[in-house]
């Protein structure tokens, strides 16, 4: 029997999982640390916190396990975030991360100046806030020193990698969202670091998925309590891992998530671009290729708006009273763009708004616009899909938003699909773990790992009657954005 590592560095906490070579799930231990706002729009955190949150979460991951069967780790992680390392391999300054939203002038400049169009025709994709080009481009414009100290970028879980490993690696799925990367020849785009005012010795070294990237070093195997045999797959971006997790790795197959962000994912056999690059052209960590919509708030929404705005934790409490026949009748729409928003957007000024409150609108009547704004979202997203002659009948559901039930109920019938809730709900760090198992030879491959390892736990129906509701309601929606659009533009 062997044991292996699977880490998801998430946005809030990191999640630690350990497991056989069948996926059991033998224990699993989160870390949290804290996110950085130094100025509105802003969002930051310090790599040595993630460092930290691993050495601890590893000792009290493996105490009582016998740690000599550990044979592989694997690690997905938040997506896009910038980490700038100086001749010795220093962090220059605080991780930009993900959410992050002050590259609007970067952004720009590489969308109008640069063009859309060479910007697609180079990644694949065109610009957004959150990608780590637009990171860098600003520190060169604002920070100038830091960026001329720079010799190593990195993506968050990468980093990790490099300490377990002394190796700077990226993988494809990760690396898809830098804006560096030419998707489609999995390699770095000479033009674009050039654009960035970078070279290609400053980029890490690209792998599949799967593919091991190191031996953890002695020092660390000794301070930590694990084998100097234990082997460093090169993991995956949060959503690639994730997916991978929930067994979505065949052409055509939906993996849709519900946690800080939200994101609608299609797995490809073949590489192809959205003509708007409203979704991202992603590659996948089973060594193909995927389509991806992206919301950056999705269950942080209900989140702020139960605990900072209702002061209240108690989540099932406040959805409580939401019963089943006002699902669709609801006369309180809620707009998700709190930090801004990606797909299908790609407007930094987007913030949230309520609509519709009257003096008789209720407490539970907001906390169900709040679900139903980011279910709403979801469906924009996969009427590009839908576009593109995508049809999507079903999907997989993960995320910490995945485990409410009415939430689960309401995202069925906005998308009018069968909702598939997976046997394992672990998301990134179940499919890194699956992917150390791939890169440690027990399976042949993503695809042969995924079909032993995962399942579907139950499956919810839309009902025909509330989808209907729902029709009628998602076209309102859609109408609120638009009129608001250009006064977002005058409150930043």
């Amino acid at each position: 029997m062997s044991y292996f590592i699977g880490i998801d560095l998430g946005t809030s906490a990191i999640k630690l999982l350990l497991t056989d070579e069948k996926g059991k799930l033998l224990n699993s231990v989160s870390k949290e640390y804290p996110l950085f706002f130094p100025q509105q729009g802003w969002s930051e955190q310090n790599p040595s916190d993630w460092i930290n949150a691993v050495k601890e979460g590893i000792r009290e991951l493996i105490k009582g396990f016998n740690s000599s069967l550990i044979l592989g780790i694997g690690c997905g992680g938040q997506m896009h975030g910038l980490v700038a390392l100086d001749e010795n391999n220093g962090v220059i300054r605080p991780a930009i991360l993900w959410n992050d939203g002050r590259t609007e002038k970067e952004v720009d400049f590489f969308n109008n100046v640069i063009g859309k169009e060479r910007l697609s025709d180079l990644t694949a994709n065109i610009a957004f806030a959150g990608f780590t080009a637009p990171k860098l481009l600003w520190m060169k414009n604002n920070e100038p020193e830091n960026f001329a100290r720079i010799k190593k970028i990195m993506l968050p879980k990468d980093y990790i990698n490099y300490y377990l490993t002394g190796v700077h690696s990226c993988d494809y799925s990760d690396a898809s969202g830098m804006l560096l990367l030419d998707v489609k020849n999995k390699c770095w785009s000479d033009e674009m670091l050039d654009i960035c005012g970078i070279c290609r010795e400053v980029m890490p070294e690209l792998f599949e998925s799967s593919d091991i990237t190191g031996t953890i070093l002695p020092h660390i195997a000794r301070e930590l309590g694990l084998p100097e045999d234990v082997k460093i797959v090169a993991g995956a971006g949060d959503n690639a891992a994730a997916a991978v997790g929930t067994g979505t790795v065949n052409n055509g197959e939906c993996n849709i998530s519900v946690g800080t962000s939200g994101t609608v994912f299609i797995a490809s056999d073949s590489f192809g671009v959205d003509k708007n690059n409203a979704l991202h052209s992603f590659a996948h960590a089973g060594g193909k290729w995927h389509l991806l919509g992206c919301m950056l708030s999705a269950a942080s929404c209900n989140k702020w708006f139960c605990e900072d705005i209702l002061s209240s934790s108690d989540y099932s409490s406040e959805q409580a009273d939401i019963s089943e026949d006002k699902l669709g009748n609801n006369r309180v729409f809620f707009l998700p763009y709190l930090m801004g928003e990606r797909s299908p957007v790609n407007d930094t000024n987007a913030r949230g708004a309520f609509i519709g409150l009257s003096l008789d609108t209720s407490r539970a009547d907001m906390t169900q616009a709040v679900l139903e704004g980011v279910a709403f979202a979801l469906k924009s997203m996969l009427e590009v899909a839908n576009g593109l002659g995508i049809e999507i009948s079903r999907s997989k559901l993960c995320g910490g938003g995945a485990k409410s039930p009415l939430w689960q109920k309401i995202i069925a019938n906005v998308l009018g699909i069968q909702i598939d809730i997976p046997v394992c709900e672990e998301g990134p760090g179940y499919g890194a773990a699956m992917l150390a198992m791939v890169g440690c030879g027990v399976y042949n491959s993503v695809s042969e790992c995924a079909k032993a390892l995962t399942g579907v736990k139950k499956t919810i129906s839309p009902d025909p009657d509330i989808s209907r509701r729902y029709e009628a309601q998602y076209n309102k929606f859609k109408k609120i954005y638009p009129s608001l659009k250009e006064l977002f533009g005058e409150l930043k």
